[in-house]
């Protein structure tokens, strides 16, 4: 009997609970988190914003997104369009059964829905750039664009066999898809956006609830064990090292912004220490199948410190207004996470004959790591550019200055947070 027909029970109950952990990192985890950054009268804005992509962005998977990732008509055929898409075979999970199986024996349909959590959580991440000014049908059909001609072709490329992974790019669960991808949009989103009424450079406006940024840097940090470990798709040594490395990375990555933060600011803040934990997670997340522990290490001590450089010293220089400083962690914490996984990558994970980096002798892993990395931000970058310019002609981005100055809750939503 052909064991790969079997059911393995063990790695579907894993992948279940992977699927939960990753939908936690969206909701409530990236709601909390932004939505405790921004000031109290435009929290509902972004808790709003997160729940919508939730269920607007897993619309569209199921439909056809996952048939465009993860299908196979295109790659089959003589037209040229494989490297692009997978194809149509799977539009509305055509010919996906219950006891249809994919790769790690689990059912399909946890497959397919452990890939959604990764396809909504993107988007939300650059909500982070453009927070307390943006209209709310701009930024619905910005998100459903964007997660169709721009998420959606780069996860085929890395991970649906297009021709990032046929040129041996590592990106374990997410580096260039999903992090340099968001960060990078979300930083053109802010450029283009213009700085909110009464930002000045250097000078952030302050947090109105850093409780609220605790809880969901806490969720984030729960669900990246799903994001990371389940993303092997197997109950095995893989998911334990992704296990371990994401959780040390994070860890270094906490202490060494609150350092950095305490010797630049003479204190340390709560909102430093969180911050890096998640520049951490943003950064080990490629490389949580190929690293050890040292890199594990060295990734979580490299990585908030030049994410603090930017947010700190960057950022204030060239004067965009990246609200909540997604491309400042999420863009070059994929950057540098990326670029490391093609220096830290070893045999001793990988096992004899997988691939290894530049640490260990292999230099050509890090200048495929780098191509893919130059790639993803170029494609993200002018993609972002276009879309801006097309849903600001139809129904505009940017509201109001009235609205901003009262507060997106009460002006989009009708609502406010807080009632005295």
């Amino acid at each position: 009997m052909d064991t790969n027909t079997i059911l393995d029970t063990g790695n579907t109950a894993w992948m279940i609970v992977s699927t939960i952990l990753v939908l936690l990192m969206t909701i409530p985890g990236i709601a909390l988190f932004y939505g405790g950054l921004v000031r109290q009268k435009n929290v509902l804005s972004v808790i709003m914003q997160c729940v919508v992509i939730v269920g607007v962005v897993s619309i569209l998977w199921v439909a056809f997104g996952y048939s465009l990732v993860f299908g196979t008509s295109l790659m089959d055929s003589e037209s040229g369009w494989g490297w692009l898409a997978g194809g149509f075979d799977k539009v509305m999970l055509r010919g996906i059964t219950p006891s249809t199986l994919s790769a790690g024996r689990i059912p399909e349909l946890v497959f397919v829905l452990f890939q959604c959590m990764f396809a909504v959580i993107t988007p939300a991440l650059i909500l982070g750039a453009f927070a307390e000014r943006v209209k709310f049908a701009g930024f619905l059909l910005f998100t459903v664009l964007w997660s169709v001609l721009v998420y959606m072709p780069m996860a085929h490329w890395v991970w649906g066999g297009g021709f990032l992974q046929q040129m041996g790019a590592i990106d374990f669960a997410g580096g260039t898809v999903v992090h340099i991808n968001a960060g990078i949009s979300a930083l053109v989103m802010a450029v283009m956006a213009g700085r909110r009424s009464g930002y000045r450079p250097g000078q952030p406006m302050s947090p109105h609830n850093i409780t609220f940024v605790f809880m969901g840097t806490a969720f984030l940090w729960l669900g990246w064990f799903g994001f990371n470990a389940g993303s092997g798709l197997q109950a095995d040594g893989i998911a334990a090292n992704a296990f371990l490395v994401t959780h040390v990375a994070t860890c270094v990555a906490a202490l060494t912004w609150m350092a950095v933060d305490w010797i630049h600011n003479r204190k340390p803040t709560t909102i430093g220490a969180c911050t890096g934990a998640v520049s951490g997670l943003v950064a080990i997340t490629p490389a949580a199948g190929t690293a050890d522990l040292l890199g594990a290490f060295f990734i979580g001590l490299i990585t908030p410190i030049v994410c603090f450089y930017m947010v700190a010293v960057i950022k204030p220089r060239f004067k965009y207004d990246d609200t909540l400083d997604a491309f400042g962690v999420h863009g070059i914490g994929g950057i540098v996470g990326s670029v490391l996984t093609g220096v830290f990558a070893t045999q001793a994970i990988t096992g004899e004959g997988g691939v290894q980096g530049a640490l260990y002798g292999d230099w050509h892993q890090l200048w495929v790591q780098v191509a893919a990395t130059v790639v993803s931000v170029a494609f993200s970058g002018v993609m972002t550019f276009i879309l801006f310019k097309v849903v600001d002609r139809l129904v505009g981005v940017r509201v109001d200055r009235r609205v901003e100055e009262e507060g997106l809750d009460i002006y989009e939503h009708g609502e406010s947070a807080y009632n005295h």
